[in-house]
């Protein structure tokens, strides 16, 4: 049985991520697809318990270091328990967020700490995706709509504006980085019309 195929979607806070990644796995399935929508940090019934840890609680709660540690344990159960088992039976798996974002939050923005990163992804998780969706949204614009969530996951939101065009420059360096693997998409626009850019690049992997 052939392996399957790695999507995941980037992009700061509010960008819209779940929307389109939910979008594709829809698509998708229509197309005939078996697909896995799945998320980070989470994905897994462990994976789960850390993101509370992470997502919930004061700005101040863990240190870049410390959220990196935790990070790569969630990975690591989300890989075993999920994405490695579905991609081996042949089936497409859609993640919310994966090692990209722990490069740029952790890695660049949080503190200067993408070696740390990089290496601890070699040792514990040594998985990229196959295509990389980073949703490229005014910062503002995303702020402001991911707060409106009230989920009570709003840490991360909680730095504030200024983290958010951090963010939104660390993801566009990272596309320009990873020139192969990452489609920059245009996330400032109706739903449907972000998701018409991304289909035929994720049918594109497929072939």
């Amino acid at each position: 049985m052939a392996r399957g195929l790695f999507l995941t979607f980037e992009g700061i806070d509010g960008s819209g991520k779940s929307t389109q990644s939910r979008l594709l796995a829809d698509a998708l399935r229509d197309a005939g697809h078996e697909v896995v929508l799945t998320r980070e940090p989470g994905g897994s019934k462990g994976a789960e318990e850390i993101r509370k840890l992470l997502v919930e609680g004061d700005t101040n709660r863990w240190s870049p270091e410390t959220e990196i540690l935790l990070f790569n344990a969630a990975r690591r159960d989300h890989l075993e328990r999920t994405i490695r088992p579905a991609l081996d039976r042949g089936a497409v798996v859609i993640s919310d967020r994966f090692a990209d974002s722990t490069r740029v939050y952790q890695g660049a923005v949080r503190a200067d700490l993408r070696q740390t990163v990089d290496a601890l992804h070699d040792l514990i998780i040594g998985v990229e995706p196959d295509r990389t969706f980073i949703i490229d949204m005014d910062p503002e614009a995303a702020l402001k709509r991911g707060l409106a969530r009230n989920s009570g996951e709003d840490r991360f939101e909680d730095f504030g504006l200024d983290f958010q065009h951090r963010l939104q420059t660390g993801f566009r360096t990272l596309a320009a980085e990873y020139p192969d693997r990452c489609a920059l998409i245009d996330g400032n626009r109706p739903p449907e019309q972000v998701a018409a850019d991304i289909l035929p690049l994720a049918l594109q992997a497929l072939a």
